[in-house]
Order: structure tokens, then sequence, then C-alpha cells
């Protein structure tokens, strides 16, 4: 069997998998599933990781061309509208994702400006950032690295203003998690940071420095600014630097990383590495440096994932999950599990290999 051969069967145990996870969630969103026995945990109305759901519907009606595929993608996007006035710089994730796959005439373009517009007017101009938001629980000012994927393009689609606010969302993360430019690059970049209006910003204890999938969704918005001239042509030559350094460790070490590069022998996260294939993929279309190796990185780390992660029929579980996702070592919740985010950028890597999506615009 070829690699292509191999990826094209990936990607067709991944929709099968999707059909089979709908059937057992219902109305509800899944979260992460046992790899004992593949059974999810859900939730009710999505929480940050209900777009990931929503859009691999979407990914599955693009690959089948299933008139009911479409209906119940369109229907499962449609519940995330509560989320449009929810306080949480998350609606990137959710509202993008969710919407960047969608078909035509689904009402997802519509969803997607709503939600453009109502974190365009959440821009806090003292902290320069959407917040974290208090939708989750926790502080509000926060800066995290997944607050930035997905939110960049989502803004940029909102008009000038919206390009605005996204160069200037995007640049004040990486200021925080990359130190000034110029700074050495042995350091590994700082995911979180909690703003106070009398002080100014101050480092988070957690997520640490090391956090895999934290340099790997800061790499992803970097790739989507890439991709948006209106956003890239703001401090270019410190979006450059911010190429650079994040993809120093991107292009090399292992292709499936520790969740934390403190504990080398740790769990992995197979979610950072489909996340980092998706964002070199389109860092390869980007027109950014060292495109031709980003994208053969890419292809070996989907390659990776497909034969060594990924469970088979007849292996005592469903076919087609994503295993060795890690959600959260610090609190021990499912540290080797399927995880919806990683399953997505899975199928939609594998489905950016196979044309069936242009991912420059997912």
């Amino acid at each position: 069997m070829t690699p292509d051969d191999r990826a094209g069967r990936a990607l067709a145990a991944v929709i099968d998998r999707v059909t089979v996870t709908e059937a057992e969630v219902g109305a509800r969103f899944p979260l992460y599933a046992d790899p004992a026995d593949g059974r999810w945990k859900t939730t009710g109305r999505g929480s940050w990781t209900g777009g990931f759901w929503a859009g691999l519907l979407w990914l599955r009606a693009r690959y089948t061309g299933d008139a009911a595929h479409r209906r119940a993608a369109a229907d499962c996007t449609a519940r995330l509208a509560p989320w449009v006035g929810a306080d949480t710089a998350t609606r990137g994730l959710i509202f993008w994702y969710a919407t960047a796959p969608a078909l035509d005439g689904s009402g997802a373009a519509e969803l997607r400006a709503q939600a453009a517009r109502a974190c365009l007017d959440s821009y806090d101009p003292g902290a320069g950032i959407v917040p974290w938001g208090a939708a989750l629980g926790g502080p509000r000012l926060l800066a995290r690295a997944d607050a930035v994927p997905g939110l960049v393009p989502l803004l940029a689609a909102a008009g000038p203003e919206g390009a605005v606010v996204a160069a200037a969302h995007l640049h004040r993360h990486l200021d925080l998690a990359l130190g000034p430019q110029g700074a050495g690059s042995g350091s590994r970049p700082r995911p979180a940071w909690e703003f106070d209006p009398a002080t100014g910003w101050s480092p988070c204890a957690d997520p640490a420095p090391g956090w895999s999938r934290g340099e790997a969704w800061l790499l992803l918005a970097v790739a989507d600014a890439l991709l948006h001239p209106e956003v890239a042509g703001r401090r270019p030559e410190r979006l450059a630097f911010a190429a650079e350094r994040l993809l120093a460790r991107a292009l090399t070490g292992r292709l499936v990383p520790p969740n934390e590069a403190s504990r080398p022998r740790g769990p992995v996260d197979t979610s950072a590495a489909a996340i980092t294939a998706v964002a070199l993929l389109k860092l390869s279309r980007a027109g950014a440096p060292r495109a031709r190796a980003c994208e053969r990185r890419a292809v070996a780390i989907l390659r990776r994932l497909a034969a060594s992660h990924l469970s088979e029929p007849g292996s005592g579980r469903p076919p087609g999950m994503l295993l060795d996702g890690c959600y959260d070592a610090a609190k021990g919740l499912a540290v080797r599990h399927e995880l919806i985010w990683g399953d997505f950028f899975l199928a939609l890597g594998l489905a950016a290999l196979a044309d069936l999506v242009d991912i420059t615009r997912v």
C-alpha cells in the first residue's frame, strides 16, 4: 500500500468514525472518548470544542456529498448560535472551524459574520486583546495561546476594522509568548498571561512553557495571519520572526510531541501534532520561508498519526479513533484519549491532501 493509499484509508476511517459518533451523541457535542471502548464524554452546549464537531460534520458532508450529511452539519452549526454573545475568545475556535468548511447556502456564513462582529465588539484596547473572557470560568483578562487560532481569520472577515484588531490581538499574544524580537530562540513560548490594569501583564504558571499544543496553536495563528494580507501587512517583520521562531521547533524533533517538553517520557499529544500538520500545510501555501520543508513535515506527521495512532478494525474499539491525545495533564484529565479537536485537525489535514478542501480558506 502506498503512502497515498494509507492517507485515503485513514480519511475514510475518520469519516466513518464521525457517523458512529453521531449515532452515539445525538444532539449533544462530543468532547473526548475513552481509549478502551470509544465511549464519548459529551457536553450539552459544545463548550469551546463545539465548532470542531460541526466542522467534522461538514468535512463528512464534503467527503460523501450526501444531502442528509449536509443537513446534519448545518443543524449542528446552528446549535452553536448561543455562543455568539458569550464572553470568551474561544469563539474563534467555535465559529471559525464550525463555519469555514461549510458548504454555501447553509447559513454558516451569516453566523460567522455575527460572531466576528461580536468578537470585534469585545476587543479591550487597554489589554490589546479580545479577552479570554469569563464564560468558561476563571479570570477574564487572560491572554492564552488557544485564544488566537480561529479568531485571527474570524476577525479578518469583519472588514478593515476587524483586520486591525486581528493583528493587534495576534501580536500582543506573540509579544507575550515569544518575548521581544531578537530574543534567544532557546526558551519555550510562555502560553498564558494575566492582565492587571494597574500593573500590566504577568505570566501564569499553568499552562507552563513547553506545552506542545500551545506552541501548535500559536503556529496555526501565525499561518492564518500570513494567509490574510490585510493582517500580515501589519508588523510583517514581527510576524516573520514569530514564524521562524516557531518553525525552528515544528520542523524538528518528534513527529508526535510530548504534551510537556519537561516530561519527554510523559504523555504525548496527537492533537498537537495534528494542529501542527495543518499549520505547516497552510504555511507551505502562504509563501512562508521553507515552504517545501513545511509541506514535507506536515505529510510526515499525518502519515505517522494514521499509521501509529489511529485505531484499526479488530482492535476491540471503534476504528478511526485518533488515540493518544492529551487534554489536561496537570489535572490528569483524558491524557491518552481521543479528542474531538484532534480528530478534526487530522481529518482537515487528510482532506487537504485529498483536495477536498482548500486549506488556505479553512
